[in-house]
């Protein structure tokens, strides 16, 4: 395993779906750089992994990177791991990842949990286009600068949020993109407290305040696209059924597809149903 960077996905908060090859590849290791030695020792004494740590953090990842990258040069195994789930992913190792691609190390992923895919795979919107916005700025006008650039975004979205800034986080996103926007919140995901509420901004801001969903722990918000808002405000059985009589059905799906998001073969089994019930 000398001579490569292992980029490793570490729970993000169900110890057990630490992956066997995680698992494997951390024992193997010489050295394991992590974002918070703390933290990441406490996975590794559960499951019984001895191996070295060193801190690397967005404080002197830019001093480090070079010398972990010397000690794989030198020989040595190195892993990359952050406090949860894939790092990178609004976590350090960027600087770590990049000089080792520029000094030709090799470097290999060891997926695994991500607070990003959990959230998606259970969000009930439109994943076949999105994008990941990570942390809000914390400051107000800053934030609405950043909402106010991505209303009319027509991708599902995808944001991380703190406890202490979620609700000046819902609010901001249902003043600024509608109270009626489709959306999805997933708080302590795998954990043993998990909240998945699915609704409206307006719903799930008014769920926060009333106290039905707990201002405790770490939070992913899922945000519809624009169209997709725009889309439920139409019928679109009616849509579909009247465009039929002017268009081959095939070309009725793929035209609504395009401009709703939603899958082009789900809409032409659904006309199917609808002209011959």
């Amino acid at each position: 395993m000398s001579g490569t960077l292992f980029v490793v996905a570490t729970p993000i908060g169900n110890l057990d779906d630490l992956t066997p090859r995680a698992r494997q590849t951390l024992a193997a290791m010489d050295l394991i750089a992590a974002e918070d030695t703390r933290h990441t020792g406490r996975l590794l004494s559960h499951f019984g992994i001895k191996t070295r740590l060193l801190a690397l953090h967005d404080h002197n990842e830019a001093e480090l990177a070079d010398k972990v990258i010397d000690m794989i040069l030198a020989g040595q195994s190195v892993a990359l791991v952050s406090d949860a789930g894939t790092p990178l992913v609004s976590d350090p190792g960027y600087r770590l990842v990049k000089t080792a691609h520029q000094r030709g190390v090799p470097v290999s992923p060891i997926p695994g949990a991500s607070a990003l895919t959990a959230a998606l795979s259970v969000a009930g919107l439109a994943t076949d286009r999105f994008c990941f916005e990570g942390f809000l700025p914390a400051k107000k006008k800053a934030r609405f600068d950043v909402l106010t650039s991505l209303r009319d975004e027509a991708r599902t979205m995808v944001f991380y949020e703190s406890v202490h800034r979620i609700e000046g986080a819902l609010g901001a996103l249902s003043e600024i993109f509608g109270t009626d926007r489709i959306a999805f919140l997933g708080r302590e995901l795998t954990k043993m407290h998990e909240q998945c509420v699915y609704g409206m901004l307006g719903e799930i801001h008014a769920q926060l305040l009333d106290g039905s969903i707990i201002k405790k722990g770490e939070f992913v918000i899922v945000v519809g696209g624009s169209l997709e808002t725009k889309a439920s405000s139409f019928d679109l059985d009616s849509l579909l059924v009247e465009l039929s009589g002017k268009l081959p059905d095939k070309e009725v799906a793929q035209a609504i597809a395009r401009a709703t998001g939603e899958k082009r073969n789900d809409l032409y089994q659904r006309l199917l149903k609808l002209k011959n019930p």
